[in-house]
């Protein structure tokens, strides 16, 4: 699933390898992989929770156990929790958009959509996120590769719901709840990254606390609308503590622990393997059937999110010219003013 913490900046290059820093390597990558799996995985949990929970119960009890594993996190790391009610308040925001809408909205999408179909449409975040740079995000201007990549990745949609078939197979209003989890996240993303970053608050205090404030919109919005079930059987129950536990506690954790060695544009990487595992999971797992488009549109749409992603390359600045001692002249106070603006602008490029 989509992760729930603000991203860390960008580090400074890596130093070159001392020895015995090649096992360490070994290690991100073996972190890197459980991740993958562990996310993966998650929307066979969901498929497995709502055939013996109702959906907001499935994210109740995912929030509940996730935040159980981040508090021990926090108490043994003796972090603190934010301070201010500013901050507390983007918090709020944050978990609705990034955990208490999109989570629930899952569950209730796989109760007529298998979890193969539900693993695709969360590949498409990175497509939601492009779409709204280009009416919310002036900043962000996208480059033609990346205008290219947003129209690649939506015909990739197109091509898993079979487009051409008039959809015919596929629940409509299943997908569209995915595709509007998935464009949940789009929207937290841009509002975290516009309200919370530069608060000086570790990601896993912030990552804590905005899982716990979800936990409280749901242990309110829950029992409005579901009621105890009559019987609880082990096999949701377990899928439903997997969920919570893994996929929501401890995935964070090896999130961090993975952007703090090799930088976010690497972990970030691990979107691009969550579709595979969820399509063979569901196809091993649960029995669910897949026509030739549904990987076929699923390359579509990870081909896509990957152009998305790309970056405007800026030239290196021109090497400013040697001043000749003593001469003050006009040029060279044009060259002052005109090395500031490019230096300036590459500073605030994407």
């Amino acid at each position: 699933m989509s992760p729930a913490a603000p991203p860390s900046p960008s580090p400074a290059p890596a130093p070159a390898l001392a020895p015995g820093v090649a096992s360490r390597l070994v290690d991100w990558r073996v972190r890197f992989g459980v991740l993958a799996l562990i996310w993966g995985f998650s929307f066979v949990f969901i498929k497995v929770g709502t055939e013996g929970f109702a959906p907001f119960q499935v994210t109740f009890g995912r929030l509940l156990f996730g935040t159980a594993v981040l508090a021990v996190a926090l108490v043994v790391k003796r972090d603190r929790l934010p301070r201010g009610a500013r901050v507390w308040g983007h918090l709020t925001v944050a978990a609705f958009l990034l955990n208490a809408l999109p989570f629930s909205l899952f569950a209730y999408a796989e109760l007529t959509i298998p979890s193969t179909l539900a693993g695709i449409c969360n590949a498409t975040t990175p497509l939601w996120g492009m779409l709204l740079s280009l009416v919310a995000l002036s900043e962000d201007r996208p480059t033609r590769v990346r205008a290219a990549g947003l129209g690649i990745g939506f015909m990739g949609v197109l091509t898993v719901l079979g487009a051409w078939q008039g959809f015919s197979g596929v629940d409509v209003t299943g997908t569209a709840l995915a595709l509007l989890a998935s464009f949940s996240y789009a929207v937290g993303w841009i509002y975290v990254r516009r309200t919370l970053s530069g608060t000086g608050v570790s990601n896993l205090s912030l990552a804590g606390s905005q899982v716990g404030l979800a936990t409280l919109q749901l242990a309110i919005v829950t029992p409005l609308f579901t009621s105890l079930p009559e019987s609880v059987e082990l096999l949701p129950l377990l899928a439903v503590i997997a969920l919570g536990a893994l996929g929501t506690g401890y995935a964070m954790l090896l999130q961090y622990g993975v952007v703090a060695e090799v930088g976010p544009t690497t972990a970030a990487m691990v979107t691009y393997f969550i579709p595979v595992i969820a399509t063979a999971a569901g196809v091993a797992l649960l029995n669910e059937q897949l026509t030739w488009n549904t990987p076929v549109g699923a390359i579509v749409v990870l081909a896509g999110a990957a152009l998305t992603q790309t970056r405007r390359t800026t030239p290196p600045p021109k090497p400013r010219p040697t001043p000749v001692v003593g001469i003050r002249s006009a040029g060279a106070e044009r060259v002052g003013t005109t090395d500031g603006a490019p230096c300036r602008a590459q500073a605030s490029a994407p």
